[in-house]
């Protein structure tokens, strides 16, 4: 996730450290950095911590706890009032997949370009400006961490056709078998019974895939004057496998999939709604807001003789209340037992935090691990249990590129089988393979094109791998071989195979590495008559000077004498590392070669 210095700095009264102090500090207290660039710093962000630090203000808690640097405001702490409703629209949730949905109605909107502030704030962070009130959206989400979305209300329903109900409805529902939606991004996106989508409750029209992605039927662009703002909380586990099964993986998503706190869907929804009448004016009519089961307050415990235990330290009371000031925890502080217990309120964005050693790891966290003493591993009492699978698949393995075989790993999915995979990854291999043999085979014939590139006499694999066949997996061991009539494949059990002389055998180290090109070669012999006494290198020599850089490889082949002279023949593998090469272009470097080595008095046969 890319997050701005500049940005954070809003969360700040004193300034920041420059961008790298904030990532050295993230990455020895909370998460690690992937790069720092320009004052951005592109940050790592745990699953487990998801819900709360996919956003600045996340990153701004987390640095404030770290560096003891107080935050002028926190947007999730300001006093939250309810809603007005309004009586023009309405809000049905029909799936217990929706936790919350909030939709806001402005009207008189003017949609147009963004202010500077805005679009460079969005910019920074890679994302691409579109309009005022998407901006707007957009950056309450990575400024809070609350995914919102803006539809045109004049696009949702017909109001003429609304007498005696509201003028908007909007429905949580899953979709039906078939239907259909044509997205923002201009594709359209056939969705199954198991999805989360948002619909126009006059119209029983889908506008919107929960979570992913709005339709385009209820777009916002310039000529749109009311929109209707929602904000909501959709499970995670169901946005992410939507996501996945339509390979649209968004923004939006990927937030939801962390399971974020419906709490947190006002927190938005009030940030945009006043940003959106701040930059592009208009009304505030009113809301809908449907939250059928609030998400309920936690409070944990934890004494200090336990943070102690747990962390080997010997902190006091007052190491482990600064760490919870710090980290913006409300606690109590009691006596029970001779023992010295802290009642933590947990904020609402923090599910992480359900048990006592929740607490003890964000103590950790903000003390240092570098406070932590380090401990020794008790000594093990019974010996090693050793994988049979594991030790025979390396002593297999080690063998047999000792005897000049390379191993490869072929695809588990296969076009027959015993077993349907129940998630296709595509429609062409549905079931899980019964056998090597056929990927061997699929992969011996790829090969034995390439040898001429790869410098290879003839071409020698193996796979060890896993099968599904009578019921059963099983792990086997196959091996192919180039013959003249295509190949040799044999497979059998890996636990069958006797490897127990391979076990000595030294392993395939490499001694250098070079880069290879992913444009086809081609291949050119040449054979010449010598004086008696010439030698093959010097030939070479002679052809890798004319050839240049296409020459990828050169080998000599074939060797005879006849009448005090001798015949070398010579391959040679030509390949480009910027483009295809052309017949032409072989031809070219093929005749270069010919002038030169009649020079030298070589016959060309």
């Amino acid at each position: 996730m890319k997050i701005s210095r500049n940005w954070l700095q809003t969360f700040f009264t004193a300034p920041l450290p420059d961008a790298q102090t904030l990532a050295d500090a993230l990455t020895f207290h909370a998460f690690e950095i992937e790069s720092v660039e320009n004052e951005i710093l592109d940050v790592k962000v745990t699953p487990n911590r998801g819900h709360d630090c996919l956003s600045h203000r996340g990153i701004a808690k987390e640095l404030s706890a770290i560096l003891n640097i107080p935050m002028k405001g926190d947007p999730l702490r300001e006093p939250m009032s309810g809603f007005t409703k309004s009586r023009h629209g309405e809000v049905s949730i029909d799936t217990p997949l929706c936790a919350r949905y909030i939709a806001g109605y402005i009207k008189g909107v003017k949609v147009g370009a963004s202010p500077d502030w805005l679009r460079k704030n969005l910019e920074s962070i890679g994302q691409k400006s579109i309009n005022n009130i998407v901006d707007a959206a957009n950056f309450v989400m990575f400024n809070i961490g609350q995914p919102l979305h803006a539809f045109d209300a004049g696009k949702i329903g017909k109001r003429q056709e609304a007498i005696g109900k509201s003028e908007f409805r909007i429905q949580v529902r899953d979709a039906k078998k078939g239907e259909k939606m044509l997205a923002l991004d201009a594709k359209e996106y056939v969705l199954s019974e198991s999805m989360l989508v948002i619909a126009d409750g006059n119209a029983d029209a889908v506008i919107g895939i929960a979570g992913v992605k709005g339709g385009k039927v209820a777009e916002v662009n310039e000529a749109t004057t009311d929109i209707i703002i929602e904000s909501a909380n959709f499970d995670g586990a169901s946005v992410r496998k939507t996501a996945q099964q339509l390979k649209l993986r968004t923004d939006a998503s990927q937030r939801f999939e962390q399971s974020i706190s419906p709490e947190l869907a006002a927190y938005g929804m009030r940030a945009a709604t006043d940003l959106i009448l701040k930059i592009a004016g208009g009304e505030l009519v009113g809301f809908a807001d449907e939250y059928p089961k609030p998400q309920e307050k936690k409070q944990v415990s934890v004494s200090v003789a336990q943070v102690n235990q747990i962390l080997g330290t010997s902190l006091t009371e007052k190491d482990i209340a600064d760490a919870f000031i710090r980290l913006g925890l409300t606690r109590k502080s009691y006596e029970m037992s001779s023992h010295r217990i802290f009642k933590v309120e947990v904020p609402f964005e923090r599910l992480d935090i359900s048990i006592p050693e929740d607490l003890v790891e964000e103590v950790a966290r903000i003390v240092g691990y570098d406070k932590i003493p380090s401990a020794e591993l008790p000594e093990l009492k019974e010996a090693l249990a050793i994988n049979i699978n594991f030790a025979q698949s390396e002593k297999t393995r080690a063998g047999l590129i000792e005897k000049g075989y390379s191993e490869v790993f072929t695809s588990v999915f296969s076009e027959k089988g015993e077993r349907v995979v129940a998630n296709k990854v595509d429609g062409v291999r549905p079931y899980l393979r019964g056998n090597l043999a056929d990927g061997l085979a699929e992969a011996l014939q790829k090969n034995v094109r390439s040898k001429d590139l790869l410098g290879l006499k003839e071409v020698k694999l193996f796979e060890i791998g896993t099968v599904w066949n009578g019921g059963r997996e099983s792990v086997m061991v196959g091996m192919a071989i180039e013959t003249k009539q295509g190949g040799k494949i044999t497979e059998g059990k890996l636990t069958t195979v006797n490897a127990d002389h391979y076990e000595n055998f030294p392993i395939s180290t490499t001694e250098r590495y070079q880069s290879f090109s992913r444009y086809p070669f081609i291949v050119r012999d040449i054979a010449l008559w010598t004086e008696t006494g010439t030698k093959p290198e010097e030939i070479l020599e002679v052809i890798r000077k004319e050839s240049g850089e296409l020459l990828v490889r050169s080998e000599l082949f074939d060797t005879f004498e006849k009448a005090g002279k001798i015949s070398y023949a010579f391959r040679l593998v030509l390949q480009s590392f910027e483009k295809t090469l052309t017949d032409e272009e072989a031809n070219a470097v093929m005749e270069s070669v010919y002038k030169e080595v009649k020079k030298r008095g070589w016959e060309v046969r």
